[in-house]
């Protein structure tokens, strides 16, 4: 049985949020002129994108530092990130992107694994983190899960460990 812990962030969510910019002219008594309402709404639509961009960032760190904190309550847990492997990012019919996960136990013993796992951009860039367990995988052998991200994704979206735990 493979269980997953996900922590849905909305303010990332709403940093998803287009806004389209409102076309401005030199011309003070054109509708869109500087000192317009339309350039009002403009100038506050863009303050709201930065500041859910800032939100959003926020709100991904916040994610990012709540999973080291549930990895980090693991008593007697040994990183082992070496042994977690991703398979191929894929997007659901729902628009969430998931990555097989497969976790290797060298032990000589039955032991569960519990792995980050970041979904970035081609740049690097946090779109998304999730934890994923993989319970009582015995000696010798691999257990799998799936990563699946909180939220749609979209573009090239790539999956990586960033940490993973064995206990």
């Amino acid at each position: 049985m493979t269980r997953r812990w996900t922590r849905a962030t909305g303010a990332a969510l709403a940093g998803l949020i287009t806004f389209t910019g409102v076309g401005c002219s030199n011309n003070p008594s054109s509708p869109s002129g500087p000192g317009s309402k339309a350039a009002s709404v403009a100038s506050q639509a863009s303050a709201a994108a930065s500041s859910l961009g800032s939100q959003a960032s926020g709100a991904l760190a916040s994610a990012s530092a709540e999973a080291r904190r549930k990895l980090d309550e693991i008593k007697g847990g040994v990183d082992v990130k070496g042994d977690v492997k991703l398979g191929k990012v894929t997007t659901d019919g729902d628009g969430s992107a998931s990555a097989q996960l497969t976790a290797d136990n060298k032990a000589s013993s039955a032991k569960s694994f519990a792995a980050q796992v970041n979904f970035t951009d081609p740049g690097g860039n946090l779109l998304d983190t999730a934890v994923v367990t993989v319970p009582d995988v015995p000696a010798g052998k691999s257990g799998t899960a799936t990563a699946r991200s909180n939220r749609k994704l979209s573009g090239d979206v790539r999956a990586e460990v960033a940490r993973a735990v064995r206990h």
